[in-house]
């Protein structure tokens, strides 16, 4: 059977390349919200972030999401992405 090709994307802070399941998807939606889409299949522009508490830290002193997706991201946004990380820590 043939292997099917797993899909990479590139982390918007380190410009890395990984694999859709170790990052997390910021979208800013067609309305001009900003939310997080574990599922990423929601409607609008995405950047993807690796799921690391340093990663977080630098593209919130950089602003690099906002620049990322012509928005300004609350710091709710960020707490609430520092606390997913969190918890996928403990599970790990």
């Amino acid at each position: 059977m043939k292997q099917r090709k797993i899909p990479l994307r590139m982390c918007v802070v380190t410009k890395e390349r990984f694999e859709k399941k170790d990052l997390i998807r910021i979208v800013r939606t067609p309305e001009g919200l900003v939310e997080i889409d574990l599922t990423g299949k929601k409607n609008g522009k995405g950047a993807y972030v690796k799921k690391d508490l340093e990663v977080i830290k630098k593209a919130m002193q950089n602003k690099i999401i906002d620049r990322a997706l012509e928005v300004e991201v609350p710091t709710s946004i960020y707490e609430e992405i520092k606390t997913i990380i969190e918890k996928d820590g403990e599970v790990k």
